[in-house]
């Protein structure tokens, strides 16, 4: 295209050449063949003498026939050219403008020559470069979001753990039973703080891709099967049933079983905390030869519609579950959701008087090196 660009420019210039050399060919021709009879007329008046000793002087008049094409020539041609000579000086005062910092700045795209595609290509470089400086800005303000989130979190439980040694070691009088309740109260924000400090350290080498795919073969039933055996314990303690569901009896799909493992241990975790009150759980698995698809169910409180959307994003938690009893970092989410991507799936939520259902189709045969992940987080 490039080539085709260069061509059309060269031949329309060429073709401009042409057009002068033409014309300035006409003008000469007509002034030579009329010479004798400007001389002949100034000899038989007896007026201009002067131009009468030029025009009997050969070498002169070559010499101004050839100044007066020069000068004809170059007027025609620049008169031609005028238009891209214009857009040229439209593309220098956009060029100056951009270094200037203005990168509002768009040219006009005229034409399918290489100056058209030169504006075409300042118009997209300014676009990038605006892109690229509004990720900075996200950057700088997830970041800021992110150490102000992580100081808030990590200073709530490290303040109630520190309160609470402080009753024990100062030779408080307490009964046993007292002493037991604050360790035990020490110990679950410890290990708050501990769940708080791993999400993060997670969601950090997910979103800026520190970690490597470790990609094989798993069986996803029974890779949700002993996930759901494990989370046995707090089933028990919430009053809740579990349920898996499954359209075949085995399902092997190629992904990174650890990243799985993590994601429907976040999701699975999530419908424990935010659906105790429905009393079951519901995991169900769909799949056929190309996708699988893994449905998480609970039947607790439905997430009003217009939170839906901001559910996978880092930190954000429904009103609802800001309480100590359920609020969790608000990392689970979206660290489920950066597997997902980094598996070329998709995830997404509904709710209502139904359940809450957390959706998941991964790929059965992915292949890592065909992927596009493009920015992550």
């Amino acid at each position: 295209m490039k080539n085709d660009m260069s061509r059309r420019f060269y031949t329309r210039v060429v073709a401009n050449i042409l057009y002068s050399a033409g014309v300035v060919c006409l003008v000469e021709i007509f002034l030579v063949t009329n010479l004798s009879m400007i001389t002949t007329y100034l000899q038989e008046s007896g007026e201009g003498s002067f131009f009468l000793s030029v025009l009997e002087s050969g070498t002169v008049t070559v010499l101004a026939c050839v100044l007066l094409g020069i000068c004809l020539f170059a007027a025609i041609f620049l008169f031609l050219q005028r238009r891209s000579l214009e857009y040229i000086r439209k593309i220098y005062e956009a060029v100056e403008n951009i270094s200037k910092g203005d990168l509002n700045t768009e040219i006009e795209v005229v034409g399918d020559d290489e100056f058209s595609s030169m504006a075409a290509g300042l118009n997209q470089m300014t676009r990038d470069i605006r892109s690229l400086m509004d990720k900075e800005r996200e950057a700088e303000r997830s970041k800021n979001e992110l150490i102000t989130n992580v100081a808030h979190d990590l200073r709530t439980p490290l303040t109630s753990i520190i309160g609470y040694l402080e009753l024990l070691s100062n030779g408080t009088p307490m009964t046993p039973e007292m002493e037991k309740k604050y360790i035990d109260i020490a110990y679950t924000k410890a290990k708050r703080l501990e769940k708080l400090i791993e999400d993060l350290f997670g969601f950090t080498k997910l979103n800026y891709g520190k970690i490597s795919m470790k990609v094989s073969k798993v069986d996803i039933i029974k890779l949700l099967s002993q996930l759901l055996e494990e989370f046995y314990p707090s089933f028990a303690e919430k009053n809740l049933v579990y349920e898996l569901r499954s359209n075949v009896p085995a399902k092997i799909i190629t992904a990174d079983g650890n990243l799985l493992a993590r994601l429907f241990d976040n999701l699975i975790n999530n419908a424990i905390k935010y659906g105790a009150e429905g009393k079951k759980i519901l995991v169900d698995v769909e799949a056929d030869d190309q996708v699988v698809t893994v449905s998480v169910t609970n039947y607790g409180y439905v997430i009003p519609a217009n939170e839906l959307p901001l559910l996978f994003n880092k930190f954000y938690r429904v009103e609802r579950s800001r309480s100590s009893a359920t609020g969790g970092t608000g990392l689970g989410l979206a660290i489920a959701k950066n597997i997902v991507d980094m598996h070329g799936g998709d995830i997404h939520v509904a709710s209502d008087l139904n359940g809450t259902v957390f959706t998941v189709r991964l790929k059965v045969n992915f292949d890592i090196n065909k992927e596009n992940f493009g920015e992550i987080g």
